[in-house]
C-alpha cells in the first residue's frame, strides 16, 4: 500500500503546537494508518488506497484534527468564479472525453509540498485513475498559460517539450523512449489521433495521459497553480480533481473555477452529498449503545457534517470522499469518531468451535492442484461491465443481469463465466513476461429466480506455442490427481474460441464446461499480442 512520509515539525504547524508528538502517534492508528517506521523527525506512515485524501500529510491533518478535537465537521471548498475557460473539441470523445479543472493561485510552495503533490499526483493516477486509463492528472504553473485552454486531438508527429526533457520530441518519439510513455502508450493503442491541451498561444500544454509540458513545470517560486484531469469517466475525474483541491486549499491556496464548454463536458461542482443515517443502524452494527447526539458528534470527528432531522441523521458527505458510497461506510465512520479503542470486545454466545467448511477444504485442494501445475491465482471483482463479459468476446447477452442503483458507472453486471475478466488481467500485463498462466476460483451468477450462484474454475494460459492440447492436459491432471475424474472433449461452437478448436467438456456424460483456443478477435478486443488458451468448468455441479 502506499506510504507517506509525515515530517512532525509540518504536523505541529497546522495542527496545534500544544498536542505532544506521542499523543499524535497513538492517534495515528485509529484513522486507519499503520505506522511502518519512525525516527526523531519523522514517521513513514502506510494508507489505504480507498482513502486517497491521505496521500498526503494536508490530507491525514484533516483527519487528526477531527479525532483530537480541534477541528470538527466537513471541510468546506470555497471556490470562487474564475475567469478562464477550457474548450472541449468533439474530436476527444471516441479518444478521452472528459476535462475537468481549477485554479489555485496565492500559495506558496517548498520542497517538500512539491514532493507531497507530485506524490498525490501518482498515488490518485494508480488509484481513482486506476494506473491512468481511467484519469490522468496535469499539475502546471498558471503563469506560463494563455487561456482559453482547448482540448482536442492531434496526430502523432506533434511535437513539443515533455516535462524532464530538454529537447522537443513527437508524439511517436515520447512513446517509444520515454519510460512513461512506454508504460502507458497501450492507453492510447487503436488511435490515430492523440489527446492534448494547448493555450491560446498554440502552446502545448499536456499531452494526457503520457505528459505534461515542460513549460509548466511547477517550483518554488509558483505560486498560481493549473489542475486538469482528462477521463474516461467524468465522475472519476471530479473525484480526483475534489482530492486535490482540498488538499491545496488546506495548503494555503484559493481556488477558482475554471469554465469547460463543448462535447458534453461541463463546469464541475464539487458539491457535498447527504446520506440518510439510521441511529439504530449504529448500534447494532457496532454492538453499543450511544445516544443520537453522540453519534452525531462522532461523525462530526470524523470531519462530516451531520444533524438529525426527526428520529433520523442526515450526515453531509464532502466530494473528496469517495470512499463513501453507503450508510455502512457512515457506520465505519461512526466508529472511528467515537474511538476504536472505546469499543470492548465481548465473547460470543455460541461455546461451538468453529472449523472450515467441506467446501472450503476442496477449493484449497483445487488450488493447490493448480498452483502445482504452474498458474497462478488471480482474483477478480464479481461485478463487470458490459463490455468486457460480453462486447469484446462476442458473447449473446439476452441473460444479462444487472444491478440496480450501482454507484459505479462501469462495473454494474453480475458474471456468468470467469474468462472475459481473466482475459481483461492478460490484457492488462501485455508489458510482463511470457509465458503467462493464470487461474480462478469465484463465483458466477446464472439468471433465474431467484437468481443462482455457483462456482466455477478458469484458467488461462498465454504463449506463443499454446493450444488446445496444452490446457486439456491441464484439465485431465487436475481431474485426474484432485477427484480421480476422465473427461473427454466433443465438438461445439464458441464465438469466444477459434472454431475448430474449442470443445465441450464432458465428465460422465453430462456437460460441465468449455475449453479452447481464444479467438483471435476477441484477443485483438483486449490488445493481446499472443496466443492464448483455456479452459472453464462448474465447480458447484462437479463437486459439491
Amino acid at each position: 500500500m502506499p506510504v507517506v512520509i509525515l515530517y512532525f515539525d509540518r504536523i505541529k504547524k497546522i495542527l496545534d503546537k500544544s498536542i505532544p508528538k506521542d499523543k499524535i502517534i497513538d492517534t495515528l492508528p485509529f484513522i486507519g494508518l499503520d505506522i511502518e517506521d519512525e525516527t526523531a523527525d519523522y514517521i513513514n506512515v502506510e494508507y489505504s488506497p480507498n482513502r486517497p485524501d491521505y496521500s498526503t500529510d494536508y490530507g491525514i491533518i484533516t483527519s487528526l484534527q477531527g479525532l483530537l478535537g480541534t477541528k470538527l465537521g466537513m471541510p468546506v471548498l470555497k471556490i470562487k468564479n474564475g475567469k478562464n475557460s477550457v474548450k472541449v473539441d468533439p474530436s476527444v470523445s471516441k479518444v478521452r472525453p472528459y476535462v475537468t479543472a481549477i485554479e489555485a493561485r496565492n500559495g506558496k510552495l517548498d520542497d517538500e509540498t512539491i514532493r507531497q503533490i507530485i506524490t498525490m499526483q501518482e498515488d490518485l493516477h494508480n488509484g481513482l485513475g486506476r494506473r491512468r486509463k481511467k484519469a490522468s492528472i496535469g499539475i502546471h504553473d498558471l503563469e506560463k498559460i494563455k487561456f482559453p485552454l482547448y482540448y482536442k486531438t492531434v496526430t502523432r508527429d506533434h511535437s513539443f517539450v515533455p516535462l524532464e526533457s530538454e529537447t522537443s520530441m513527437t508524439v511517436i518519439e515520447m512513446l517509444e523512449k520515454t519510460e512513461t510513455g512506454k508504460k502507458y502508450r497501450h492507453i492510447l493503442d487503436g488511435n490515430v489521433k492523440v489527446p492534448i491541451i494547448v493555450d491560446s498561444a498554440g502552446q502545448t500544454i499536456s499531452l494526457p495521459p503520457i505528459a505534461n509540458a515542460k513549460l509548466t513545470e511547477m517550483n518554488t517560486k509558483t505560486c498560481n497553480l493549473l489542475v486538469e484531469v482528462t477521463a474516461t469517466d467524468k465522475n472519476a475525474a471530479e473525484g480526483v480533481l475534489a482530492v486535490i483541491a482540498n488538499t491545496l486549499q488546506i495548503a494555503g491556496f484559493q481556488l477558482y473555477s475554471v469554465k469547460i464548454t463543448g462535447a458534453n463536458n461541463s463546469t464541475p461542482a464539487l458539491k457535498s452529498r447527504d446520506l440518510v443515517l439510521e441511529p439504530e443502524l449504529v448500534n447494532k452494527t457496532l454492538g453499543i449503545e450511544i445516544s443520537n447526539p453522540l453519534i452525531v458528534k462522532s461523525l462530526r470527528k470524523s470531519r462530516l457534517d451531520a444533524k438529525m432531522k426527526g428520529k433520523k441523521i442526515v450526515c453531509t458527505i464532502p466530494r473528496y470522499r469517495t470512499d463513501i458510497f453507503g450508510v455502512m461506510d457512515l457506520v465505519e465512520e461512526v466508529a472511528l469518531g467515537y474511538g476504536i479503542q472505546n469499543l470492548q470486545p465481548t465473547m460470543p454466545e455460541s461455546v461451538s468451535a468453529g472449523e472450515r467448511n467441506n467446501i472450503t477444504k476442496t477449493l484449497e485442494t483445487i488450488r493447490s492442484l493448480m498452483i502445482g501445475l504452474g498458474y497462478l491465482e488471480v482474483m477478480n471483482f464479481e461485478l463487470t461491465s458490459k463490455e468486457i463479459l460480453y462486447g469484446k468476446t462476442h458473447r449473446e447477452s439476452s441473460k444479462i443481469i444487472s444491478v440496480a442503483d450501482s454507484k459505479s458507472q462501469e462495473h454494474i453486471i453480475l458474471r456468468d463465466i470467469l474468462l472475459p475478466g481473466m482475459i481483461e488481467v492478460l490484457s492488462r500485463n501485455i508489458h510482463e513476461s511470457y509465458p503467462q498462466k493464470i487461474f480462478e476460483i469465484g463465483t458466477v451468477f446464472e439468471k433465474d429466480s431467484p437468481i443462482k450462484e455457483g462456482i466455477h474454475l478458469a484458467c488461462l494460459s498465454a504463449h506463443k506455442d499454446v493450444n488446445f492440447t496444452e490446457v486439456k492436459s491441464v484439465l485431465q491432471s487436475l481431474l485426474k490427481t484432485g477427484f480421480n475424474l476422465s473427461c473427454n472433449t466433443v465438438a461445439q461452437k464458441e464465438l469466444m474460441f477459434v472454431d475448430g478448436r474449442t470443445g465441450g467438456i464432458m465428465i460422465n456424460g453430462k456437460k460441465f464446461g468449455s475449453l479452447g483456443e481464444v479467438d483471435t478477435k476477441v484477443a485483438d478486443n483486449f490488445k493481446l499480442r499472443t496466443p492464448v488458451a483455456g479452459f472453464e468448468i462448474n465447480l458447484t455441479d462437479l463437486v459439491f
